[in-house]
């Protein structure tokens, strides 16, 4: 499954980030932090507000770029809370977008709040 290219400053979320581990629990809340690129073509859709209705999770806008009249992509860094299921439903929701999905290189689950 592709999340978008990549650049040397930033890497794009691995397949095991997407796909169960099969050895977590999966209902423990959680949180995940990352940027996703918003192409122009999707400056009208609620992607954030899905996220939010459709995979229960709250959702923390940590940074954006995206002007009103922005004839360009955007980005948001997000950090996401959940349980593991529902972050891997949201994955899949950006993979199925098409939208890049990035993060440090580092980053990894964080469980509890």
């Amino acid at each position: 499954m592709a999340t978008g290219s990549t650049s040397e400053d930033s890497l794009a979320l691995p397949p095991d980030d997407i796909r169960s581990s099969g050895n977590q629990d999966d209902s423990r809340p959680t949180q995940k932090r990352l940027r996703i690129r918003i192409p122009k073509n999707y400056h009208d859709e609620p992607v954030i507000s899905r996220l939010i209705s459709h995979h229960g999770l709250t959702v923390n806008i940590t940074a954006a770029l995206l002007g009103a009249n922005a004839r360009d992509d955007g980005w948001f860094d997000l950090e996401l809370r959940g349980t593991r299921e529902q972050i891997r439903s949201a994955l899949l929701y950006f993979n199925d977008l098409d939208l890049e999905i990035w993060r440090d290189g580092t980053e990894t689950y964080s469980d509890g709040w």
